[in-house]
């Protein structure tokens, strides 16, 4: 299997991590936690955000595969009036990525402010996507949020 962007990044660092391969037919963290055996709450999706406000750069948001964005607390905590999720076609178009395989690991240095969910925390490692469907990698959450520069954040509410 080649590598993805996100493995050469974590490879560069001497971040480890493990890879986890699914049918890319697979949709949603529900079906990758099952494809993976594992818990859905382990599984974290990367969300594509945009602010109401014009002139402003779209923000990469990771969190829980089983929990809904809370846009208008995440709003709050960031300093914007309002915000909203991008299609899935504005979502592919700013990153370059299939929406499902869309990993902010594979977007460094291409302007995104990163964002993961304080939930992420409960967890020693996590599921993320390798910037490719069918392709999760598990790593530790600190090295997820060193790499990526994530600002903590509660951006989805309690389940």
């Amino acid at each position: 299997m080649p590598k993805t962007n996100a493995m050469r990044v974590l490879d560069a660092r001497k971040v480890p991590y493990t890879v986890h391969e699914y049918s890319d037919e697979i949709r949603g963290t529900e079906g990758v936690a099952a494809a993976l055996g594992v818990s859905e709450s382990d599984v974290y999706k990367t969300l594509v955000v945009l602010p109401e406000t014009a002139g402003r750069k779209p923000l990469l948001v990771i969190v829980p595969g089983p929990r809904e964005l809370n846009l208008r607390s995440l709003a709050k905590q960031i300093g914007e009036k309002s915000l909203r999720m991008a299609t899935h076609k504005e979502a592919e178009q700013l990153t370059g990525l299939k929406v499902g395989g869309i990993s902010a690991l594979a977007l460094l240095n291409k302007g995104f402010t990163v964002y993961i969910d304080a939930a992420a925390q409960e967890h020693e490692s996590i599921y993320v996507s390798a910037g490719q469907r069918g392709i999760n990698l598990r790593l530790k959450v600190d090295d997820l949020i060193r790499v990526t520069g994530a600002k903590v954040v509660r951006a989805t509410d309690e389940s």
